[in-house]
């Protein structure tokens, strides 16, 4: 059986689903059970905000080149084509954005009222995300975040409240739905 329901928009999802499971996500562990499990929950979550299909498919396909906070890659750097040629250009350089983001150096950047200088990880370069790009990765690192928090009590406690203080000056990037689940889940209401 499919761990697939409730699909977000998808030029092709069977193609996309196979290709995560030949590139090892359906094995790989992840809190909530596998990597593949949680990439399903995100890209869902982001298609009940209401993000654009190309957003949806990017939080589906987020961990691909690895992340700053989960080293495990389904593709190297030097393979992006592949996944271009997979989901298309712009849900794959949303990918590769939040792959590239170095935690540390970024989100101390994000303050309202002004556009971050974003660290790439990778290039060990600063860059200025246009603002389209900056609101779909901040809507994919809150989708992730909060699928992450759901699974795995200890990290919602110890990170839970961090993540609202770092997301609450950028909340108006988010969409509606986005910042009220980020409100509910992880605000002060939340108990964390």
């Amino acid at each position: 059986m499919s761990e697939i329901l409730n699909e977000p928009a998808s030029a092709d999802r069977p193609a996309i689903d196979e290709f995560l499971r030949a590139h090892g996500a359906a094995d790989m562990p992840h809190p909530g059970g596998t990597l593949l499990q949680h990439l399903n929950r995100v890209s869902r979550r982001l298609a009940e905000w209401g993000a654009p299909p190309e957003v949806q498919t990017a939080g589906l396909c987020h961990a691909t080149y690895g992340t700053d906070g989960f080293a495990p890659s389904l593709l190297n750097l030097a393979e992006r084509r592949v996944l271009v040629d997979l989901i298309g250009e712009r849900p794959e350089a949303l990918v590769h954005l939040y792959a590239s983001c170095d935690r540390a150096v970024t989100y101390p950047r994000l303050r309202g009222g002004e556009r971050p200088v974003f660290r790439d990880r990778f290039a060990q370069a600063d860059l200025q995300p246009a603002a389209e790009d900056l609101g779909a990765f901040l809507e994919i690192t809150a989708a992730n975040e909060l699928d992450v928090f759901a699974h795995n009590a200890d990290l919602a406690a110890r990170y839970g409240s961090a993540m609202y203080r770092l997301l609450e000056p950028v909340g108006t990037l988010l969409s509606a739905a986005a910042w009220d689940a980020v409100r509910r889940e992880l605000g002060d209401g939340a108990g964390r």
